[in-house]
Formats: C-alpha cells, structure tokens, sequence
C-alpha cells in the first residue's frame, strides 16, 4: 500500500539549506520547509537572519544562521562547509534564494553592477548547486531549488543584468537536471512574479506602474512570500519524486495573459 498522500509532504529529518533565507522571500521558505518539519540552515549577508532565527526557534523551528557574502566563491565555500556541519554531514534539500536587482539603461549599465548581479544570482546558484550535489550523491540523493523570475521567461526593461541572470538561473536547472535525474536529484525552479518585496520597492510605491503591472496580472494583487511556501515544501518533499527539469511560476496568471 502507497504512504497516505499526506504524509509524502513531510520533511520530518530532512536537512535544508536556504540560500540568501534573509530576504523577503527566503525568509518564507526557510519558514515553510521547517514547518514541514526539516532542519533547516539559512545563509545570507543580511543580519537581520539573526533575528529571524531567533524568532523561528522561539516558535520551535529548527532553524540556524550562516553569515556569508555570496558575490564572494570562497565565502560560498566555507558558508556550505560550515552549513553542512551544522546539518551533521547531511543536505537533502538545498533552496537558491539569494538575489540581487539593479536597474540602468543597458548602454549605461556599470561593469562592476552587472558583475556582482551575475556573481550573487547565477554564479553562487551554481556553485551552492555543485557542492550539494556532491553531497546529496553520497546520501540516496535529495532536491534541489531555484528560485528564477519571470524574467526567466521575459527580458524586462533596463535590467539586462537581472534578466541574464534569471535566463540563465533557467537553463541551469534545466541543465542539472538532465545529468541528475537518473542519479537520485531532482532541480527544478520557482519563478515568482511580481512579488511584495524590497527588490521591488520603487515599483511598488509607483502607482501608474502598479496599475500597468496589475493590467497584466489577473489576481490584480502583488504576490508575498506566503505563496511560494506549499509549491517549495511541495519539491522539497516526496511528493514531487517524478517532477524534475521544471520552471514553475507563482505568478498570480501573468504568463497566462
């Protein structure tokens, strides 16, 4: 007889990683997957994850801070390494939230933003991803997440180096997954939409923008971290053994418009 559905989402002694979890919509999925009930270790730059986790564990959630510059590959190396102990050797879920946005005309854009876009958004994806896998290899395997954008799907306006960011964030779990899926991992991707969060910031407090956007979005609200905590627990959990290679908006139906 199958497990109860039910019980297919449970984390109970999974170990978790959340990748820039100090954010607005980190902060979420660091809360769902400890919910759910998996040990979880948040690593960003923002101190305020020291009190995030305080309050986590103050509403018994088994949830730890890493401090780490992700722009930086040998603070992603050592922040996995001490993640990794804090977990006792073990990671079977990994979340890449960490994210940065800039916005410039592309003939003005500075070299030295589009490098730190690019170094937070697709490179620490990809190096967090490589040491995991390597780990999740000795360990029957586990779940790897992305968090990507709509501007996987789109090109945006005067943010090429988000927009190649998330593109290639994109193509990246496409990619993991074909050399994983048959090795016990599976990579999939979340690609929120418009989200109430500090990336968007001067959007949301611009009104003829809110309303261009919301003419596009069929929920006619902005989405908030809460929405991305069942589809994250979801891939997280066992219920999602045969889901791999995906990118899956919460978008409130803009792709649908």
């Amino acid at each position: 007889m199958s497990k109860n559905i039910l019980e297919k989402f449970k984390l109970n002694g999974k170990k978790a990683i959340v990748v820039g979890g100090a954010g607005d919509l980190g902060k979420a999925i660091a809360e769902g997957l400890a919910e759910a009930g998996a040990q979880v270790v948040i690593i960003d730059l923002d101190e305020r994850m020291y009190d995030i986790c305080k309050t986590f564990k103050d509403n018994n959630l088994n949830v730890d801070p890493i401090k780490a510059d992700v722009s930086k590959i040998e603070e992603v190396k050592s922040s996995y390494s001490k993640a990794l102990e804090l977990l006792g050797g073990q990671v079977d879920i990994l979340v890449n939230s960490a994210g940065i946005q800039r916005r410039y005309p592309s003939e003005d854009f500075p070299e030295e933003e589009w490098s730190k876009v690019i170094a937070i958004n697709l490179d620490a994806t990809f190096y967090y991803c490589k040491y995991a896998i390597n780990t999740m290899l000795q360990h029957n395997g586990g779940k790897i997440i992305n968090i990507a954008s709509l501007m996987s799907f789109l090109g945006g306006i005067t943010i090429p180096a988000y927009a190649a960011s998330k593109g290639g964030v994109g193509q990246l779990t496409k990619a993991l997954s074909n050399d994983l899926a048959a090795k016990g991992i599976c990579v999939n991707a979340i690609a929120p939409g418009y989200m109430d969060t500090q990336l968007n910031t001067a959007l949301i407090n611009d009104k003829k923008r809110t309303e261009e956007v919301f003419m596009r979005v069929p929920m006619k609200r902005w989405g908030t971290g809460e929405d991305l905590k069942g589809l994250t627990v979801f891939l997280a959990s066992s219920a999602s053994d045969y889901v791999t290679g995906t990118i899956i908006p919460v978008d409130g139906g803009y792709l649908g418009r």
